[in-house]
This record gives C-alpha cells, structure tokens and sequence, in this order.
C-alpha cells in the first residue's frame, strides 16, 4: 500500500488538502468547486462566458490528469484523497448553463450521484492510465449532469427559477 505522504503533488492534487479529510472526501471536493464557481465573475462562468470557461476548463484538466499521475505513486490509485478530478468534473457539469445558487445545488447533486454510481462508461473510464483514469471518470459524470441539466431547464425552467 502507498505511504499516503503529503508532497507538493498530492497537496495540489488534494485541493489544498480538502481530500485528506476522513469522511467524504470527493462530496468536499466538490463543494470546493461550487464555491469556486460561485464566487468567480458572471463574466467567466456564465453563458456568455463560454470563450473564457472552456479553455481553462481545459487547462485545468490538463494540469489535473498531470497532478493526479504524480499523486498516484504516494496514494494509490485513484485514491479519494485525489478530488481535483471533482473540480474538474463539477465545472463541466455547469459549463454552459445559467449561472443561479439552484442550478449550482442541482449540478452537485447530479454530479455526485452519476460520480457515486458510475454509470456507463464512467466505471470503466478508470482503467485508463496514470492520471487519464483518475480524471476521465469525472469528467464523464459531469457531462452527464450537464446534459441532463440541458434538457431539464429546456422542459421544465420554472422548476430552476429561469
């Protein structure tokens, strides 16, 4: 078993050490990428923010399948100490929607459920090398959060407020 050793990798790949917490670390992690969201500009998260959003939604992943490769070696695989994989897949479930407190409560819960349960091809995402298995998973559950989200405000926006 890793020795589960504090290093700058496992620190950033941690968030700052939020997935060190005993209980519930990955639900932690994402509660960190909703204050994040929350707390950045309409102007970079919101709909017409997509030009802003997407790339560094990109250069974050980039930097997250990295941080989780080196993290590995001290934690183990996909080791729930490693959340930036909740980060990651978070704002990819709120990309492209109207930024509102109720969206971002629904985008967490659907979030964490499709993560929790690991639908199709979510479970199998994991077996993807390094860092590749760590991230893809939750990448895979946000989008599947998003779209539901897509849909759902398209047939019912009252339910969220719009």
């Amino acid at each position: 078993m890793p020795e589960k050793k504090m290093t700058p990798a496992t620190f950033l790949a941690s968030v700052f050490g939020v997935g060190f917490i005993p209980f519930a670390p990955g639900t932690f992690g994402t509660l960190v990428a909703v204050g994040i969201y929350l707390l950045l500009p309409e102007a970079v998260v919101g709909m017409a923010g997509w030009h802003f959003f997407l790339p560094g939604l990109i250069l974050l992943t980039a930097i997250s399948i990295w941080l989780s490769g080196l993290a590995e070696p001290k934690l183990g695989h996909d080791a729930p100490q490693i959340v930036i994989d909740e980060v990651c897949g978070y704002f990819l479930a709120v990309f492209m929607l109207p930024r509102s407190l109720l969206l971002a409560v629904y985008a967490f819960v659907l979030f964490r459920a499709f993560d929790i349960a690991k639908p199709f091809p979510v479970n199998i995402s994991q077996r993807l090398p390094k860092g590749w298995g760590v991230v893809v998973d939750d990448l895979v559950a946000g989008l599947y959060a998003n779209l539901l989200l897509q849909i759902l405000i398209r047939i019912v926006p009252k339910f969220f407020g719009l």
